[in-house]
């Protein structure tokens, strides 16, 4: 993976801008940190920070192809997994290769194909591309949002760039946030509007979309997007067809030229992956699969099983460890440096985000990457196949709101008058979720109580997914370690989105239809193991600190949160004994999280020098 950055203007001469781009993609260095790449001319500049991944010798960015008269220059993150298949299909049409990059694939696939070329893409990207001819930009990202894209116009100058923290090194824009941008913080947050960038004036190219920039303007197209039709398998043939399909998904996401390792919880989905890939080490002679696990110091001490989190995960990673071989990595996290790296977690997303279930990722990911360049995560399992409980909890399926967000009026009481009066936070998540509803794509006489659950899965695939997903991918990329997501493969989420409820839940229980098709690859108690989200600390210390940290917010007449927030309130749940054990957010966000987020936002206002509006 890399991190990518740029500008065009048709007014400034960009060759006199380096200044500017190097500072822009030096925000970056986290993403890339094998090397560093600037491509400057009269109206484009392109920048790139390099994890080496494939091709060590022959995929240098930003990268530069000429044919005939076309000259064409790419900045490109992400991976794709049908880099042969387009090999092929372009040497057929007379291109010849340079080296066996991905990075080159593509660029020639849209000197090919122009934007048409991303139908043809399987992988995860986030890319632009300066087409010379024709004076124009040319941005794309995957299908399910796996990597990160956000553009801004300023003036006469167009901004893009991986992360937030690029952009905001531009010169020409600073870091103001109007109502709509508070809203976004202060009530859905960690969540967040799909193409919203918080930020005043900034964008976010939306999962599924391209862009064009010229003279003419602006212009993005949707590319991409889930279509709901009768499923017309049956059981035997449902259970054969997402077999074959993650089995190809996992082995197609294991190419690299540098180590590659699988995050192995002991759960059904992250097993499953370490399964597959396992099998193909062994078939390919490539010696052990090694896989990695997380936990607390101390938490089987202070562990309490809950109805989101019924069980620890070491002993079923260790039982999956044992099963396939694998060579297994245990990493411990401390209390002190889970709180002390909330700020870096927040500086990674460039927002407040999932606490410490953030900097968690952060610190692992950071151990991992001691061992390994590539790893392989189960993330989104329970998005694409349903396995979250709202999907079958009454309660939830009956409310007219995010189902994720059980708990939103214990935060939004937390906020100041003032700031509650501009926002109006329960109409701002109310139109939100109208509007998510409205893009639900429907199937005509589907039975209510099943057109509700397909209304839950696109929620969850839109609107919270994306939020894990850019845990995952900033967590990561801060200590420069690629994570690939086998679940998101559009092939599989396309094929499942339109499998019926009745089959997804297969025997009664969560993901039933995953757990048939991997009978015989996992040891059936793992098979039957109920969700066990990744896992959060239990130890009191962890509350305590957060609390105190809170405190002492409150306590600092100058800290940049407090006009948002009801200093008594907060105080008042701060200093209370037992807060709430209700996640406000998602499974895992309770009380404890609370406090850190809040904490994030104010060193996130403070840190960013954060202006409203």
């Amino acid at each position: 993976m890399c991190g990518i950055t740029g500008l065009v203007d048709w007014e400034m001469d960009l060759t006199g801008q380096r200044p500017v781009l190097e500072a822009m993609t030096a925000t970056l260095a986290c993403r890339g940190p094998d090397a560093d790449g600037i491509w400057l001319s009269p109206r484009a500049a392109l920048g790139h920070r390099r994890l080496i991944v494939v091709d060590p010798a022959g995929g240098g960015q930003p990268m530069v192809r000429r044919r005939g008269d076309a000259t064409c220059v790419i900045t490109y993150n992400g991976e794709l997994y049908n880099t042969p298949d387009l090999h092929r299909e372009l040497q057929g049409r007379g291109y010849t290769f340079q080296g066996h990059s991905d990075t080159e694939a593509l660029l020639t696939a849209y000197m090919e194909w122009g934007p048409e070329c991303v139908e043809r893409l399987n992988g995860i990207f986030a890319f632009a591309i300066w087409d010379a001819a024709r004076q124009q930009l040319f941005m794309a990202r995957d299908r399910l949002g796996v990597k990160p894209l956000f553009f801004a116009q300023r003036g006469s100058t167009f901004i893009f760039g991986s992360e937030l923290k690029a952009l905001l090194a531009h010169p020409a824009l600073p870091a103001e946030v109007d109502a709509e941008g508070l809203a976004e913080v202060f009530v859905l947050g960690p969540g967040r509007t799909p193409g919203h960038g918080v930020f005043r004036a900034v964008h976010e190219l939306k999962p599924g979309y391209y862009l064009l920039y010229d003279r003419a303007g602006l212009h993005q197209h949707r590319y991409w997007r889930l279509e709901s039709h009768p499923h017309p398998d049956d059981l035997e043939t449902t259970t054969a067809k997402i077999r074959r399909l993650f089995q190809d998904t996992v082995e197609r996401q294991l190419v690299a030229d540098v180590p590659v390792c699988t995050m192995l919880s002991g759960g059904l989905d992250s097993s499953a992956v370490t399964a597959f890939a396992a099998r193909a080490f062994q078939e390919r002679g490539w010696g052990p699969l090694h896989t990695w696990s997380v936990d607390y110091v101390d938490n089987e001490r202070y562990f309490r099983p809950g109805h989101f989190q019924p069980d620890s995960d070491a002993p079923w990673a260790e039982l999956v460890t044992r099963h396939l071989g694998s060579e297994h990595h245990y990493v411990f996290i401390d209390t002190p440096e889970l709180v002390a790296s909330l700020t870096a977690a927040m500086r990674a997303r460039d927002l407040p985000g999932m606490a410490d279930v953030d900097s968690s990722l952060y610190l692992f990911s950071r151990e991992i990457k001691k061992e390994a360049t590539v790893a392989l995560s189960g993330e989104a399992a329970d998005e694409v196949f349903g396995g979250y409980p709202w999907f079958r909890s009454e309660k939830a399926m009956a409310m007219a709101t995010f189902p994720w967000t059980r708990a939103g009026q214990e935060r939004i009481r937390l906020l100041s008058p003032e700031l509650k009066a501009m926002l109006q936070p329960e109409e701002y998540v109310a139109r939100r979720y109208r509007e998510a509803l409205e893009e639900v794509p429907r199937l005509p006489g589907e039975e209510p109580r099943s057109a509700r659950r397909r209304e839950f899965s696109y929620l969850t695939l839109t609107r919270f997914m994306p939020v894990l997903l850019d845990r995952k991918d900033r967590m990561s990329m801060a200590a420069g370690l690629e994570v690939r997501v086998p679940y998101c493969d559009h092939r599989l989420v396309e094929y499942v989105w339109n499998i019926p409820w009745e089959m997804k839940f297969h025997g009664q229980i969560e993901k039933g239809i995953l757990r048939r098709a991997l009978h015989g690859e996992l040891p059936d108690a793992v098979l039957q193991r109920h969700k066990s989200p990744y896992p959060k600390t239990f130890n009191p210390a962890y509350m305590q600190a957060v609390r105190t940290w809170m405190l002492d917010i409150l306590n600092d007449p100058a800290a940049p949160i407090l006009p948002f927030i009801d200093v008594p309130a907060v105080r008042a749940l701060a200093e209370k004994e037992e807060p709430f054990d209700l996640p406000w957010f998602g499974q895992l966000m309770s009380a404890p999280q609370l406090f850190a987020y809040l904490a994030q936002v104010d060193t996130w206002l403070r840190e960013y020098r954060v202006t409203v509006c």
